[in-house]
């Protein structure tokens, strides 16, 4: 079977989005429960945007 992975700049945008995160956070040695932490916060905040923008 050959079934060859696509390049990373044919990925949709969610997938460079998170191969950045994980190399920014790996690359800069962040505790994974320290990191799962940070993106519960994130993942919050920008729930929090999307209702505020789709409520104007």
């Amino acid at each position: 079977m050959n079934h060859q992975v696509p390049p990373l700049e044919q990925a949709p945008e969610p997938v460079k989005l998170a191969v950045d995160l994980i190399y920014l956070l790996e690359s800069n040695e962040i505790d994974p429960a320290v990191a799962l932490e940070a993106l519960q916060i994130v993942e919050t905040d920008l729930r929090n945007k999307l209702s505020a923008s789709t409520e104007s």
